[in-house]
């Protein structure tokens, strides 16, 4: 099982690795804008690609031209050094 982070741990990376995310609990989360329906949906197929080959998935919203992105690893209860590496990938697509 991958182990829990603790929260200080989370804060530090987060600043460290200059992640474009917020923390809510026990989900780190990001909203992006793309100007229309095809820019969201052309993100989260890019995104999609990043969480298939990480084999790390996250929730997904998507509203008009905005995408709600949600991580958590949901087996240890909280955030993992996954969920960080998916951040920071998903972050390169910017």
């Amino acid at each position: 099982m991958v182990e829990r982070l603790g929260n200080d741990a989370i804060d530090v990376a987060l600043t460290a690795k200059r992640l474009d995310w917020r923390r809510e609990g026990d989900e780190l989360v990001k909203v992006v804008r793309k100007g229309n329906f095809a820019g969201a949906l052309a993100y989260v197929n890019a995104v999609g690609a990043l969480a298939e080959a990480a084999d790390h998935h996250p929730d997904i919203d998507i509203r008009w031209d905005t995408v709600t992105l949600r991580l958590s690893t949901h087996s240890a209860g909280g955030l993992t050094q996954r969920d960080l590496g998916l951040a920071e990938a998903i972050d390169s697509l910017a």
